[in-house]
Parts: C-alpha cells; sequence; structure tokens
C-alpha cells in the first residue's frame, strides 16, 4: 500500500475527512471529527512509513505479539493505538485495510447515539 492508497482508502468510508491539525507533516484521518488514522509524511517519503491506528487493547496485543511490523502507537495512548509499519513488506494489503476498518469502527462505536446514526 503506498500513501495515496492509504489516503483514498480512508477517504472512501463514510463522513472521513482529512486534516494536517498538529503540522504540515502529520496527515490526520477523522470520522465524524474523531480521528481514527495518521501518518506522517516525510516518514513515508523516507521509506520508513507507518500509521497510527486505534484499536481494541486485546487485539492490539495480539497483533503486536503476532507482527513484528505492529508496534505501540507513536506518541499515542499506547493500549488503545497501534503502528502499523507498511514498508517492511510483512503485512498484506488486506490486513491492513482490515486494520483501517477496525480504527474507523472502534471511533464510530465512541460517538455519540446520534452522531453514529447520522452514518
Amino acid at each position: 500500500m503506498n500513501i495515496e492508497d492509504f489516503r483514498n482508502y480512508c477517504l472512501s468510508k463514510k463522513k472521513v475527512t482529512e486534516h494536517f491539525p498538529f503540522d504540515n507533516d502529520t496527515l490526520v484521518f477523522k470520522v465524524l471529527g474523531k480521528m481514527f488514522a495518521l501518518a506522517s509524511l516525510k516518514k513515508w517519503e523516507a521509506g520508513d512509513g507507518f500509521i497510527n491506528l486505534k484499536c481494541d487493547v486485546d487485539y492490539a496485543q495480539q497483533l503486536r505479539a503476532e507482527y513484528a511490523s505492529i508496534k505501540e502507537g507513536y506518541h499515542m495512548h499506547k493500549q488503545q493505538w497501534n503502528s502499523v509499519y507498511i514498508h517492511t513488506g510483512e503485512l498484506s494489503p488486506k490486513l491492513i485495510t482490515e486494520l483501517i476498518d477496525h480504527s474507523y469502527d472502534m471511533v464510530v462505536k465512541g460517538l455519540p447515539k446520534k452522531l453514529r446514526d447520522s452514518l
């Protein structure tokens, strides 16, 4: 998966917007105003690209134990976010999209019912 594939996949989801709230480097995707995916463009261009994704706490531990390319979320809440390293070649595109979906679903699940119903 390249950065454009990642961007397009995130933007294809309902009510998703993209932002640069921290700086001109960190691309953030939000669903109804809540972050579900982040990526550093500079790191991606340098060949060390990773995506920060929200994750169920138990599932996050399982993924980290199974894959060397999935680590605690860089600059994020370590239990609830994973850094998914794309360029290692260890993770299939299917798994990466499943993890993006899981992050999106986790954030949607935490939204107030009125906002969830708007999806």
